[in-house]
């Protein structure tokens, strides 16, 4: 890769500081609430009624049971989160909270999903992350919910009413006890993104990676996961003494990135690099380890941002990679979604792509793709926000926290994971040519119907019908002039 820089984006906390830090950590790594009105309270503030009308109410002061104030917001409120408390409960007139569209209860001590969930009817978003919860009973399961977030507990099984949320889009269910998946499940036709990683799966229903919609799926941490591949020669061990921290860049679930500078001998100058420490707890995408042995088995490639080496010496020993560093004129294509969108990518305002820029990342993000596949491994989280990019070209597809590995299907047999992470592909390609600016060129009226029929390829309901990456390589280099 020569002698470039390269800024790491092996999470997406590189650019935290352009999100809502606040709202990011009160829902997960992947998603951004923006609601109209956003009041952090004290409980003192709710009971004098000095928050009558907001339509979010964050509460965490160590409450044991839930304040009946909160009913007085019952005319506008939208949006609780009362994670960070020791609730284990929630009242049976939950309902009064009629406009209710998202609950926050992670971080508290719930050992059963309330069943009075199913009784609030505008219910969108459930999210009891890192809670005590054994048992989801099918009376907690409301048919509306388009995200349900049950990360870091001790499930077992799953009800066979969950079959019945067709309009479910998220499921996070990442650090559990599950082995199989109730087959009730194939009536999710809507589910585009499930987080199953570090759980105790020992194979993968062929209905699931048949489902119309599925695109983002994440498995590692179970034992249907193959053992990661040996890393890339060129991955050295390198000593913590050689490196030099700097400045914190960003935070994720599952590490903190630095900046930092690494002295490769007492002859050398010390150059940038990115130092990323992993942290041991599980996320809602699954073990950090499975992050940093994705990263590892990937090795490199111009689209990838590719590994340095490994930390080595750590005085907490803790595990940890140094990755070449970016040129800051590289950008993030986009932001993670937020609640209305669920599953799509917020680009900025305005924001407007060349045709040939678009050909030109299309083209390599699915090289990178063909590159990840041919090695078994599935990226899982194949999004514009996970990319970085120049506007005069140039693109880098990263952050590994969702990878997965899976065993190759047999010569010409088509590859059911290749196929879910060309629906992503597909996905991003059609958010770009949704923000294609005006053309003038003639010959881009040839190009871009194929490019369209090309992207509806991507994302056909029936899996085996999608192109293979190299397919797309193929065709994408065929339409650049």
């Amino acid at each position: 890769m020569g002698s470039r820089n390269y800024l790491p984006l092996s999470s997406t906390a590189i650019h935290l500081s352009r999100l809502n830090k606040a709202a990011l950590s009160s829902v997960g790594p992947s998603i951004i609430i923006r609601p109209m009105t956003t009041t952090t309270a004290t409980l003192a503030a709710l009971r004098s009624g000095e928050l009558k009308g907001i339509t979010r109410l964050d509460l965490a002061c160590d409450l044991q049971e839930f304040p009946p104030e909160i009913f007085e917001l019952a005319d506008s409120l939208e949006v609780l989160n009362l994670s960070g408390n020791a609730l284990s409960a929630l009242p049976d007139d939950l309902s009064r909270l009629s406009k209710l569209r998202v609950i926050f209860c992670s971080d508290n001590r719930f050992t059963q999903l309330p069943e009075v969930l199913s009784s609030c009817l505008q219910l969108e978003m459930v999210g009891f992350k890192a809670n005590r919860i054994r048992e989801v009973a099918a009376t907690a399961i409301s048919p509306g919910l388009r995200w349900l977030i049950l990360t870091d507990n001790q499930i077992s099984a799953l009800p066979d009413a969950i079959g019945s949320c067709t309009r479910l889009q998220k499921l996070m269910l990442a650090g559990n006890q599950l082995a199989v998946l109730p087959e009730a499940m194939r009536g999710c036709v809507g589910l585009e993104l499930l987080r199953i990683s570090a759980n105790r799966f020992e194979a993968l229903p062929q209905w699931l990676l048949h489902l119309p919609r599925l695109t983002w799926l994440a498995f590692g941490g179970n034992p249907v996961s193959t053992a990661p591949h040996a890393p890339s020669p060129a991955v050295a061990r390198l000593q913590w003494a050689d490196l030099v921290l700097g400045e914190k860049l960003g935070e994720g679930a599952s590490g903190v990135i630095h900046k930092a500078h690494w002295q490769r001998s007492p002859q050398q100058a010390a150059h940038p690099v990115a130092v990323k420490l992993f942290k041991g707890a599980v996320t809602s995408d699954g073990f950090p380890a499975e992050e940093m042995a994705a990263c590892l088995a990937a090795g490199n490639h111009a689209h990838l941002i590719g590994v340095i080496g490994e930390v080595s010496g750590h005085p907490a020993g803790s595990s940890g990679l140094v990755m070449p560093w970016v040129d800051p004129e590289f950008r993030n294509l986009a932001g993670p979604p937020n609640l209305a969108s669920c599953t799509r990518d917020i680009y900025a305002d305005g924001q407007r792509f060349s045709l040939p820029l678009v050909l030109d990342l299309a083209k390599g993000l699915a090289a990178a793709g063909e590159h990840l596949h041919a090695r078994g491994i599935s990226h899982g989280d194949f999004y514009a926000h996970n990319v970085l990019y120049r506007p005069e070209g140039g693109c880098f597809l990263g952050d590994f926290g969702a990878a997965s590995f899976y065993p190759a299907p047999d010569h010409g047999d088509p590859n059911p994971f290749e196929a879910l992470e060309v629906r992503a592909f597909g996905c991003l390609l059609g958010e770009l040519l949704e923000r294609l600016e005006p053309e003038s060129e003639p010959e881009l009226d040839v190009r871009l119907p194929s490019l369209n029929a090309l992207q509806l390829r991507c994302v056909a309901p029936v899996a085996a019908s999608r192109p293979r990456f190299a397919e797309l390589v193929a065709s994408l280099e065929s339409l650049r002039p």
